[in-house]
This record gives structure tokens, sequence and C-alpha cells, in this order.
């Protein structure tokens, strides 16, 4: 639900949308400027985020009502707690593709809440119970470690509220949201489909998404951050749904010196996360996911839905270069 805006709101929404629209890459009329290389904010250190992926991994696979599940929750709440956030859990019973009940927690955790201005970062923090696209069939009812596909995204944004706690110069506060059960859609060898079984932690997050005493002004979400040889294309219904915002945060990856990982290019759309939230919930919300055009296995990369899905697979430099350009987007808002 979107709050009504006062008009020191709509002044300050009229100015950011002039500024993310500049030079917008949707335009063709327009060609790209080249940005130049000029990093704001604290350095993002990958060996942090790293050993958060590492200990998230370390209760086993996260899938839903599993004890692991269970327990990396309260880890993870009690993460963001410590580095000064207000944390709140969003508890429902949520119905699977196949009619299990899922015992569903989003964790929420509001940096600086008092700010009139919020951006919101996301990510989802359960695991893939089954290894549905491993190339060896014996394989996928196996639980996925989900080191990538899931824990990498919560990995940065516990780095990103850790330096955040440490300065006093952001003028904005922060939402960080963990969506649960995302990836409990119906398997490749299930005779179940729909796009609808997937992303269950958000839609409902996003359905009941209250009226706030601030105006959150765009979202990131953060899913599949952390593999070798990643980069990250412009995802399609990211640029449907929120193209200034595609180019604000491209252009901030640039400006970081992160051009390598981030190539002014339109990858394939997504079911994800954000689809919701820009649906139900209203907020203008972005996709930072992998793609790799080339691979065989997947377009998400030869790990995804995999046993390979683990810490062994997770690249620090991948991490450091979408943890700087999130750090990036803050500081130059």
């Amino acid at each position: 639900m979107r709050m009504r805006l006062n008009t020191f709101a709509i002044i300050s929404l009229l100015a950011l949308f002039f500024m993310l629209s500049t030079g917008s890459s949707c335009n063709k009329k327009n060609k790209y400027v080249p940005v130049e290389e000029n990093p704001v904010g604290p350095q993002f250190e990958a060996d942090s985020a790293f050993a958060y992926c590492y200990q998230q991994c370390a209760f086993g696979p996260r899938m839903m009502n599993s004890i692991s599940h269970d327990e990396c929750g309260k880890w993870i709440a009690s993460k963001f707690e410590s580095f000064g956030c207000e944390v709140e859990l969003q508890e429902a019973s949520l119905k699977g593709y196949d009619g299990t009940m899922l015992k569903s927690t989003n964790i929420i955790a509001h940096f600086q809440p008092e700010k009139p201005r919020h951006i919101l970062l996301c990510a989802h923090w359960d695991s893939r119970p089954w290894a549905d696209n491993d190339p060896d069939s014996a394989n996928w009812h196996t639980p996925v470690m989900a080191a990538n596909d899931g824990a990498s995204g919560v990995a940065v944004m516990m780095e990103v509220a850790r330096l955040l706690q440490q300065t006093d110069s952001l003028d904005l506060g922060v939402d960080f949201v963990c969506f649960d059960a995302e990836d409990w859609g119906a398997p490749q060898w299930s005779d179940h489909s729909g796009e609808d079984t997937w992303a269950l932690g958000s839609q409902y997050w996003a359905s009941h998404h209250p009226t706030t005493p601030y105006q959150t002004l765009f979202g990131i979400l953060l899913d599949m951050v952390g593999g070798q040889g990643a980069q990250f294309y412009q995802e399609g219904m990211s640029l449907r749904y929120a193209p200034s915002v595609v180019n604000y945060v491209w252009r901030a990856a640039h400006a970081a010196g992160y051009s390598s990982y981030f190539p002014m290019s339109t990858g394939g759309g997504v079911t994800d996360d954000h689809i919701p939230v820009n649906e139900k919930a209203g907020i203008p919300t972005i996709d930072i996911i992998n793609h790799y055009p080339d691979c065989r296995e997947s377009s998400f990369g030869p790990t995804w839905h995999t046993v390979f899905d683990d810490m062994n697979h997770i690249d620090k430099n991948t991490l450091k270069a979408v943890g700087q350009t999130v750090i990036q987007v803050l500081f130059t808002l």
C-alpha cells in the first residue's frame, strides 16, 4: 500500500526522478555517456561478506520447515540487531505448490527508521529443497546448499548494515528485508507449474505492506550475487517496472569502478521477488541477478539449482563488486 505524499515528498521524488532519468539507457534517442570513476562511501569488505555467506551455509540447507532453516533465521535476525537495526519478524503459513504448508518468516531490519526517505534492500534467505537442475538426475531430490542462490544476497546486505552502523553521514533510512519461501517453486520433475509458486514470502510481504510515515524511493533485490565469473546484465522486468532506477544503479556501478561486472546490456526477464514488490507494494524495485548468456547449463550459471551451489563456487571479487555498487548508490542519493 502506498502512502499519500506530502508536498516535501512530492518535490523530493520529482527531483530524484529527474536525476535518475537523465541519460536513461532506455531512451534510444540518448547515447550512453561514459561514467567517470568516482567511488564514494565506505569500503565494502568482501572477506566479511564471504564469512556471512559461509556462516549461513554452516547451518546446512535452509529449506522450509527444517531445523537448519529456523536456526539460521534466528542467527540472521540477531546479526541485524547487532548492527543497530530494529528487527521485526513477519510470520505466516503459506501454501506451497503441492499443498504443503510452509512455516515462513520474513526478516525485516530497519536502519534509521526515523529518516523521511528510505531505500529498500532485499534478498531471499531460504534455499531450494531440490537440485532439480543438476546434471545428475540422482541429485534431483537433494537439497541445495544455496551459497549463491540465497546466502550471497543476505551476506551482502549484512555487510552493508555493518558498515552503515559505523557512519553517521547517511541521510537515508534503509529497510533490509530477507524474504522467505522464495525457492519452493514447482520443481522441473513435477507435474505442477506456474510462476505464482515462486516468491511466496515476498508475495505475502507485498500484500501486507503497511502505510509508512516515510517514503520508500525505490528497492534493490540482490539474488545470486556471489558466483564465480558472474556478470549482472540489466534484467528485463526491472527495465519494465523501474528503468530509471536500473540506469541509476548501473551508472553507480560504473562510477564505483565495476563496469566489467555491470555491462550496459539487457539480460532476460526473471520471475523473482521484485515482481510482487512492484505490482503489489507499489515500490519501484529492480533485480541485480547474475546472467550467463553463454552458459550451457543455465543462463543463471552452472551451479544454479545443483549440488554445486556451495562455498567452493563463491567469489569474493563478485561480492565486492555488488556490495560496493550498493554502497555507491546509498551514498550518492
